[in-house]
């Protein structure tokens, strides 16, 4: 399996409901770096796991999205313990939305699986990944 990554970050502010989550509950600040690999079997036509570059693009969009924001006011996620293992999923879904979409190019139909990897620092992340539609 081959697979490319890239890396940006962002930084939200954000609160989390329950007794689990100790003083985080109030109202705090995150600044995430994110990693997004993407995996194929075999390589496309030009030798390519995905243009490298529109693959740094879109990443900068969908976490454009959520840059400088408070999270407790999103609509999107009202209701919702926005936790680091909760916005990797967001940001996955983003992300294979906006593949499917054609965003990648003509050959990012072979692309497999993808890995959103968040890191809160640098002794902790959590991650979600997952087949992409063929």
């Amino acid at each position: 399996m081959f697979s490319v990554n890239v890396r940006d970050h962002f930084m939200i502010a954000h609160s989390f409901r329950g007794e689990a989550f100790g003083p985080a509950q109030r109202m705090h600040g995150a600044t995430y770096v994110v990693d997004l690999e993407l995996r194929r079997a075999e390589l496309d036509a030009d030798g390519m796991v995905a243009d490298i570059a529109r693959t740094t693009d879109m990443l900068r969009v969908v976490l454009g999205e959520l840059n400088f924001r408070n999270l407790d006011e999103e609509p999107a996620f009202a209701g919702r313990n926005t936790t680091t293992e909760f916005l990797a999923k967001v940001i996955f879904d983003r992300c294979a939305a906006r593949i499917a979409q054609g965003e990648l190019g003509p050959h990012a139909g072979g692309l497999a699986h993808m890995r959103v990897c968040l890191h809160e620092s640098h002794v902790a992340w959590a991650a979600y990944e997952g087949k992409l539609p063929a």
